[in-house]
Formats: C-alpha cells, structure tokens, sequence
C-alpha cells in the first residue's frame, strides 16, 4: 500500500493519495493550484488515478476533480446531498468505494455542509472539515447545522475504534495526524460537551467569511474547473 499526506499552504488544505500494491489510487480532497504537483507524483510513482473524491463543496479553494478527470481519466466522487451537478457518481451513507483491491467505506457526516462525507480506509479516517484536530467545522453557511454536526460526530465518529487515525481536511497549525481517541478526550469544542453545549460554542465562533466563498461554491458544484 502507498499513503501520501499532501499540503496546499494558500487554503491550508490537505490533500490525501492513497494506493494499493497493484497501482489502482485515489486522491481525496485535491486543489486545482496543486495539479501538476499531482499529476506529477502519479506519474512518478506508476499509479492510476482511479477516483478523485471530495469530502464536500469547499468554500475555501476550488477543486481538482474534474482537472484530474480529464486528465486520467478517473471517476470524480461527490456526496448526493451536495446538489452538485459536475461529478461522474454521487455516494450515499454506507457506500464502498473500490479501488482495485483496496477499499473506502462512505461515512455520511452533515452539519458542517448537508453533503459532508469521511472516508474509512483501513485504520485511517479521512474527515474532510466535519472533525478536525482539536477543532471541527464550521456551520454557520452552506445550509451547516450544528446539532446535525453533534450527532456526526458522537453518533458516527466517535464510536470508530480509538486506535483509529484522523485525518482532516484541514489544518492551520500545523498538524497533520489525531486518532479518534485523541479528540473523544481533548478536542475543545466537542469533547465532553452535550449538544446544546457544543451548539452553543458553534454558535459563538464568529468567523471570517472564506475569502473565495462566492469563486469556489459555484465551481465546485459543477466539479471545478477544467
């Protein structure tokens, strides 16, 4: 097997290449600046980019899905609650993602976004934005919800074994690996809390709007582009 952890420094976006010992790979959350970086390690290595799949509609950078698409001719992967139209398959709760003989189990995760997916490959959770270390998403735009984030996370994550590594979508200190145990006892906006407790935080961050919000959400409900 073949794991790579790669970083855009402009958006703080990390970017997730896995591969089985046959060369079938996937890359996960790609950002359209990266490409030839991407297209670069593919060639590189000898792999074929199987699928392209984003853990939801980013606000904060564009996607590379259907660039790579073109490309490689890969399948590009989006969640059905996303509404988006420019992707080759829409995934539901529970779905398996196969690539050759490896596979990704879809976790169907809504709060930060109504479409938000993880994606379980052996003891690694790829959480996009829904659980993020010591931090979690957002859900304040995008038709985000905070109690619906609640039960994501301690209804769907949390109960994954503690050993489970987390992966996230993003991160802006320089962190790159929790497990799930890690965030069950220490992540300051979830841990320990109950939901109106944890509503309540969301409800108090007062951040930023994303500076590339209204570029990014309409391209990337049509796959990004080209």
């Amino acid at each position: 097997m073949l794991f790579k952890q790669l970083f855009d420094n402009d958006s703080s976006t990390l970017t997730y290449l896995l591969a089985g010992d046959d060369g079938q790979a996937v890359l996960i959350d790609p950002v359209l600046e990266k490409l030839p970086r991407d297209l670069a390690l593919l060639k590189t290595l000898g792999l074929t980019l199987d699928f392209v799949l984003d853990t939801h509609i980013h606000a904060d950078h564009i996607t590379a899905s259907n660039a790579l698409k073109h490309a490689t001719g890969a399948t590009s992967v989006i969640a059905k609650n996303c509404g988006a139209t420019g992707y080759d398959r829409v995934l539901r709760d529970g779905e398996i993602i196969q690539f050759g003989a490896e596979q990704l189990r879809v976790i169907a995760t809504p709060g930060h976004t109504q479409g938000s997916l993880c994606y379980l490959w052996r003891e690694r959770l790829f959480s996009g934005d829904t659980l993020m270390i010591n931090a979690c998403g957002r859900t304040d735009f995008q038709s985000g919800n905070a109690e619906q984030m609640y039960h994501s996370i301690t209804e769907k994550l949390f109960t994954l074994p503690d050993e489970t590594l987390l992966y996230p979508g993003h991160d802006y200190k320089g962190r790159r690996v929790s497990c799930i145990g890690e965030e069950k006892l220490l992540n300051t906006r979830i841990a320990g809390k109950t939901c109106a407790e944890f509503v309540a935080v969301m409800q108090g961050l007062n951040l930023a709007t994303p500076k590339r919000i209204h570029e990014a959400v309409p391209a990337n409900l049509l796959g990004g582009t080209s």
